[in-house]
């Protein structure tokens, strides 16, 4: 270990976030080519994220290959760091980010941008992508973020869009050979640009109109006006980390986590992920069972959760609860599926769940009234809700979450009331059927500000002001008065610079900078986000923040994300929109097909 680390660790907070050495670790030494993957977020946020272990596993499992870990470090490190000129290194071998020769980027949430920076900063990598000459080091992204890249264009050599596990690989091998062949850096990207799914930001030029708005992207010549994302189509096949990682340190989700199908059937008009992650694709429950328990073998974890954006939409989800539990029962480990429908939350599944460990249970309706939910096409009654809080509360459970949002379109104040009514009908629901009501009950409401992000229905439309969600958030509060009913509400700063970097240009690149120079840096918390901070730089930036947050947008605005092909078409996007100000449901993909295009990708067949 470095003599400078040795010093700095015993003086910070989790010395552990940075030591590595955990159980699971791969140490690759004396590989032709290393490779970072940067998550820009603490140690605990990372090692948390499924798609850092797969492509960390998948990334190692290539030969003359290795791959490494790179976090960044809370503010007591940081500073420590600067102070004695400790760069930011990778876990496994300790060297310097500066020493690999590809950098990859896992990019999940736009408040991470300015860490980004810093991370480059930290290490003496040049920002910009125009001011590294050489090939190496390569700089790039990928992750749910970078559906928009627009905002970073200026930082990244090259951008990842859609799912990694596959290309990746290929973008890994085409550095092998640039490498190995001496490619100039100008060379290896146009050969990048052939991979599909691989955007080189540096190869388009956006022009803006007298309006602001874009008036035309030119594209270098014989590169693709459009870069089509890439989608796994076999996910049952497709790598999955059997031996992961078991960190030294207690993280955000200590457990292990199952993947059980990518997409959703359900198209709400407000969820980027169900239509970003489309097609639906499920992976084969035999296959799934034996992934759970040999990595709770391997891990020594003690809980296993079901994950994907709707997990009781799995259609095998009861024989794979069957032999989890088989194996989780009598051993202390818990089963959590925390991402339910209230509309197919059933008794037998509460039956099934309550055999092991219970975990708090989580429903988000959206909406307060029945109105609403059908304009966002939720697909999702009062009655639903209430039979699956009645299903829990008598199976035992007294912790339940409820999940909404405030400022949707179309919203009234009588919506935002009716979600407090939610709140005390689902405590009426407990005192009725809790079997053992002396454990009392905690019910929390949480709430988050709407936010119009790219690909959904709703990308055209504004959000709401930070003041009038506040009125908003305060004539919730003033409604709820249950004494077992807990309020949470999102702050709305960070919702609305966050609005602005999802539906932002280039011409935010310079604001990002300008955020980072001035001390921002892992923003996602609160303890470190600064609205004045970004309001200065956009005033000296000459950026109004409000043309990308609180804007509405023609059909025919061409948009900053518009030459991504996410296999959902524009069309779609905009009928569905259309309906919502109707009200009007679209059924979910098991119960009618809607044409979005999504089924191009897997051959024509949704594995709904």
């Amino acid at each position: 270990m470095d003599k400078k680390l040795e010093r700095i660790l015993p003086t910070v907070q989790k010395p552990s976030r940075y030591t590595g050495g955990e159980w699971g670790e791969v140490k690759k030494e004396g590989m032709f080519l290393r490779t970072a993957l940067c998550f820009p977020d603490v140690y605990e946020i990372g090692m948390s994220n499924l798609g850092m272990r797969i492509l960390y596993s998948v990334i190692n499992a290539m030969p003359d290959v290795s791959c490494e870990r790179v976090f960044a470090p809370w503010s007591d490190m940081r500073e420590a760091m600067e102070k004695e000129k400790l760069p930011l290194y990778a876990l496994e071998s300790g060297d310097p980010l500066s020493s690999f020769d590809a950098i990859g980027f896992s990019i999940g949430y736009e408040m991470a941008y300015t860490t980004i920076l810093d991370m480059l900063y930290q290490s003496g990598i040049p920002l910009r992508s125009e001011e590294r000459k050489s090939l190496f080091p390569l700089i790039f992204a990928g992750g749910a973020s970078m559906c928009n890249p627009e905002p970073m264009a200026d930082f990244f050599d090259f951008v990842l869009m859609g799912e990694g596990e596959e290309m990746n690989v290929e973008v890994t091998l085409l550095i092998r050979q640039a490498k190995e062949e001496g490619w100039s850096k100008e060379e290896f990207l146009l050969k990048a640009s052939e991979i599909e799914g691989v955007y080189v930001p540096g190869f388009f030029t956006p022009e803006y109109g007298e309006d602001g708005t874009i008036s035309s992207v030119s594209v270098r010549e014989g590169i693709a006006p459009t870069v089509k994302k890439r989608v796994i189509k076999n996910l049952t096949d497709s790598h999955f980390p059997l031996n992961q990682i078991v960190p030294s340190t207690e993280i955000v989700h200590d457990r292990v986590n199952l993947e059980l199908f990518r997409g959703c059937i359900r198209g709400c008009r407000f969820c980027q992920a169900g239509y970003i992650y489309r097609p639906v694709r499920n992976r084969d429950c035999d296959k799934l069972l034996g992934q759970g328990i040999e990595s709770l073998k391997n891990t020594g974890y003690q809980e296993i959760t079901l994950s994907s954006l709707s997990s009781s939409d799995y259609k095998k989800l009861p024989e794979l609860c069957d032999g989890l539990i088989e194996y989780c029962e009598g051993k202390n480990i818990g089963l959590a599926l925390p991402s339910l429908r209230a509309d197919n939350f059933s008794m037998e599944l509460m039956t099934r769940l309550s055999k092991v460990r219970k975990a708090g249970l989580t429903f988000a309706p959206e909406a307060g009234s029945q109105r609403l939910r059908d304009a966002i096409n939720k697909n999702v009654s009062e009655e639903d809700l209430y039979s699956s809080c009645k299903a829990a509360f008598s199976g035992g459970w007294n912790n339940l979450k409820l999940y909404f949002m405030l400022g949707l379109p179309t919203e009234t104040d009588e919506d935002v009331v009716a979600i407090s009514e939610i709140a005390n009908n689902v405590l009426h629901s407990w005192r009725e059927n809790s079997p053992n009501k002396n454990r009392g009950v905690k019910i929390t409401v949480s709430t988050s500000c709407f936010i119009p992000k790219p690909f959904t229905p709703f990308q055209w439309e504004a959000q709401v002001s930070i003041k009038e969600y506040l009125r908003k958030v305060k004539l919730l509060k003033e409604s709820i008065t249950a004494r077992n009913v807990t309020y949470n509400w999102h702050d709305a700063e960070t919702s609305l610079i966050e609005a602005v970097l999802s539906r932002g240009d280039r011409r935010l690149g310079p604001v990002i900078e300008h955020v980072f120079r001035n001390g921002g840096r892992l923003e996602a918390w609160s303890d470190f986000f600064s609205l004045d901070r970004w309001e200065k730089a956009f005033e000296e930036t000459g950026i109004n923040p409000d043309f990308y947050a609180s804007r509405e947008r023609s059909y025919d605005e061409i948009l900053p994300w518009d030459f991504v092909d996410i296999s959902v078409s524009k069309k779609h996007l905009w009928n569905e929109k259309e309906k919502a100000y109707r009200s009007e449901l679209s059924p979910d993909c098991r119960h009618g097909c809607m044409g979005c295009g999504a089924s191009k990708l897997t051959g024509g067949k949704c594995d709904v």
